[in-house]
């Protein structure tokens, strides 16, 4: 009789302890969670259901979800969500306590088949695959190589490659900024919506080599920044920047430019 209560303490023992040791733990993890857990912000949830919910990526973030704790942050913008409507995005604007961000988005060159080229591109793929060759086709190190890498990325069908350089259609595009994102050169631009002139170059060099690699690149005379009424337009690094607060759109830089490289978005005249 004794060896069996020997033997039943024996098992009985341990399973009581672990059972208690687990109990204990228990206890502490779920203190632990309560007192260490990281908080989501109520925003988060609400504006996930503002979002268009098509979780494309087109704004760089993991889904919905993740572009919208993006915003809660401030690591992104409301205009990065091309398919959200226009009164969601406000709504999104107002629970964030921000205005409404409303852009145009530009390709800052015109150089495209006036641009000379460096080699005969005979690869396979895009513009993002020429660039990994020698800087890419052109002899522009920072020109569009209009080999459609934004053509292949924006999901509204709203670029085109007219005349070697990338064109977009701003009736199509939606502003979800993947183009500018995608564009190995950085020459697709997002401007305010208030903006009516923009500079069509994105070269830093000297007149002299810009205009031996490209005859329609801004050659930094500054003729447009000195024959500004408004003060609107100073020159850093040999090429023209635009304070589109100041600008009234007299459209004398545009007159004044002899390179012809300030463009007016008006005209729709984003290449010849």
């Amino acid at each position: 009789m004794l060896l069996e209560m020997s033997v039943a303490l024996q098992i009985i023992l341990p399973v009581v302890l672990l059972t208690a040791l687990a109990a204990v733990f228990a206890v502490l993890i779920a203190v632990c969670s309560e007192k260490f857990a990281v908080k989501r912000d109520e925003r988060v949830e609400e504006i996930t259901s503002l979002l268009a919910g098509a979780n494309c990526g087109g704004c760089g973030y993991p889904g919905c979800d993740g572009f919208a704790e993006a915003l809660v942050k401030g690591e992104a913008e409301v205009g990065n969500c091309g398919p959200t409507s226009k009164e969601n995005k406000a709504k999104i604007a107002g629970i964030l306590g921000v205005t409404p961000e409303e852009i145009v988005i530009v390709n800052a060159c015109r150089g495209g088949n006036k641009c000379k080229e460096k080699y005969d591109y005979q690869g396979y793929g895009d513009c993002a695959s020429a660039e990994l060759l020698a800087g890419g086709t052109k002899l522009c190190a920072t020109g569009c190589m209009g080999l459609g890498k934004c053509v292949s990325e924006c999901p509204e069908y709203a670029v085109n490659i007219v005349d070697g350089v990338a064109v977009v259609d701003r009736e199509k595009c939606v502003q979800c900024s993947r183009c500018v994102r995608f564009c190995p050169k950085h020459t697709l631009k997002r401007l305010p919506k208030s903006a009516v002139y923009y500079v069509a170059c994105s070269n830093p060099a000297r007149g002299k080599e810009v205009r031996d690699a490209c005859e329609a690149g801004c050659i930094g005379c500054g003729l447009c920044s000195k024959n500004c009424p408004e003060g609107a337009i100073r020159m850093e690094n040999n090429l023209p920047v635009f304070d589109y607060d100041k600008c009234v759109a007299c459209g004398v830089c545009a007159e004044k430019c002899p390179s012809k490289c300030i463009l007016s978005l008006k005209s729709e005249k984003t290449a010849e």
